[in-house]
């Protein structure tokens, strides 16, 4: 940018401000979330409480504030139960404020706002059965153990609830920082790509400030991002343009003392700073922050592939697909029928595929295609496919699909039979797409790290759109998987899996 194109920088200025003058400041948006949050909270868990005294007195006992009638059975002598009700709920509320799971920076993304509430819960459960114990109150352990439990399950879902209408309101905009990313043009270009694969997640990148004066380079843009200033303007053009966040994406190019120098000044308005690492798809679970002779380094471990969790991982893949296959056995049976009743060729259709380390195993599923599927696969690889850059081979209405293929396909039904193969060993129910060798041979290196889990029945890429995905994110998901993995991270994605499925969505 040369000085002769000075206004283009005041009217980019000014176009940003008049799009972030329309958004809630963050300290507003951010009490006015969280004051609905603790209103919610405090009304569940009134219902709960209050529900589960009177289930567990009876409407008499309860309307006289828990104190037993005459009639009644005498629940620990003179406790009141109304008086025990009321304790815990200020108290657990208190909690709720104190473990910080209103805070900004757990809203709207993670798992750590849930992990508090349920910590908190159990907690203070125990805290209060001690308390009984030792004051010696005779208070129903039933009454107890009922009112933590729906208590901590009522947080939950309307948290879960609160969550889903942040991000739609995030998706427009709203209710998120805007930020200034601080670096060089190739870091911010990848922060800012990242962000904006996930809106929801709060940070509305609004302009960038580039190490070197942008006025020597002639940059105005760095992807879709308007540059607004150099690193020594940041304090200034952040006020110009209502931002609250500066993020900084690297500091190969920043003076770290300057860096410091910026961290202070942005202690005096409201404003953060984050620090943002090259490193991307590493999860918080692997990510430990260690302070050495002041420097801030950052540990991530090595994802470990073995031992307890990996014992504890198959111990759930064994007894959760003996359950389902139990529960299931009837509708595979009609399934089984209507295959081969309707079409030529095996119920089962058997494929090998590439699994863990790379050994190839015998996947089960029902048979969707035609029996000469495959002789007639080579006569369509020029078809119309949805994405030719895609190593998977899909198309939409494929010739080769049965009239009743199409409808297992469409709700994954056909996937059914690989519940055998995780019960023998060869699958997960959880893991990245199992892979078929002529799809294993145009594998870039790093899509090999795949083989590092064994492949899975579902996984990160089968909820989140399936064969709508394109196949750099599909890679992406699965090897975000492979280096976060952990028993937590399967069943929320079973949880998702049902959802997908009823959705049927990405089947083709």
């Amino acid at each position: 940018m040369t000085a002769s194109t000075a206004p283009d920088m005041h009217a980019t200025y000014t176009g940003i401000q008049a799009v972030t003058q329309e958004v809630l400041p963050r300290k507003e948006w951010q009490r006015r979330y969280a004051t609905r949050l603790l209103i919610t909270d405090f009304a569940v868990l009134a219902l709960v409480i209050g529900a589960i005294q009177m289930f567990w007195l009876g409407i008499d006992n309860a309307a006289n504030f828990g104190f037993p009638s005459s009639t009644g059975e005498q629940y620990g002598g003179e406790v009141s139960y109304g008086i025990v009700s009321g304790v815990i709920l200020l108290v657990w509320m208190v909690v709720l404020v104190a473990v910080g799971s209103v805070d900004s920076r757990v809203m709207g993304v993670g798992h750590t706002e849930y992990r508090k509430i349920t910590d908190s819960g159990i907690g203070l459960f125990a805290a209060v059965a001690t308390a009984m114990f030792l004051l010696k109150l005779d208070v129903a352990r039933g009454y107890l153990l009922l009112t933590f439990v729906l208590g901590i399950v009522g947080l939950l879902f309307a948290r879960m609830v609160w969550r889903k209408w942040l991000k739609k309101h995030r998706t427009r905009g709203d209710y998120s920082n805007q930020v200034v990313l601080v670096g060089s043009s190739s870091s911010i270009r990848h922060i800012s790509e990242e962000l904006a694969k996930q809106p929801w997640a709060g940070y509305n990148v609004v302009g960038a400030a580039l190490a070197q004066d942008p006025r020597d380079s002639g940059v105005l843009t760095v992807g879709k991002v308007p540059v607004i200033s150099d690193f020594d303007g940041v304090r200034e053009a952040m006020g110009f343009v209502g931002a609250d966040t500066a993020i900084i994406t690297g500091a190969d190019h920043l003076d770290p003392r300057r860096v410091r120098e910026l961290s202070w000044e942005l202690e005096k308005g409201e404003y953060s700073m984050v620090m943002a690492p090259s490193l991307t798809d590493v999860s918080g679970p692997r990510i430990h922050s260690r302070p050495v002779a002041g420097l801030p380094l950052m540990h991530v471990e090595t994802p470990r592939y073995t031992g307890l969790r990996a014992a504890m991982k198959r111990s759930f893949d064994i007894v959760a697909s003996l359950v389902i296959i139990f529960l299931l056995s009837l509708p595979m049976a009609v399934v089984a029928i209507m295959v081969k009743t309707t079409s030529p060729g095996p119920v089962i259709f058997k494929q090998q595929r590439i699994g863990l380390d790379g050994e190839e195993f015998r996947m089960w599923k029902f048979r969707s295609m035609r029996e000469d599927a495959e002789q007639v696969l080579a006569q369509l690889d020029n078809a119309d496919r949805m994405d030719p850059a895609n190593v998977l081979f899909k198309i939409k209405n494929d010739p080769r699909i049965t009239n009743v293929g199409r409808f297992i396909r469409r709700y994954s039904i056909d996937e059914l039979p690989q519940l055998f193969n995780v019960l023998g060993g060869s699958m997960s129910l959880v893991g990245p797409r199992p892979s078929l060798e002529r799809e294993v041979l145009q594998y870039e290196t790093h899509v090999h790290r795949r083989f590092l889990v064994k492949p899975g029945i579902t996984g990160l890429w089968q909820v989140s759109g399936r064969s709508d995905l394109p196949w750099e994110e599909a890679v992406r998901l699965d090897l975000y998987y492979v280096e976060n993995w952990s028993l937590t991270a399967d069943l929320a994605i079973l949880w998702r899996t049902v959802r997908a499925v009823f959705a049927g969505s990405g089947a083709y």
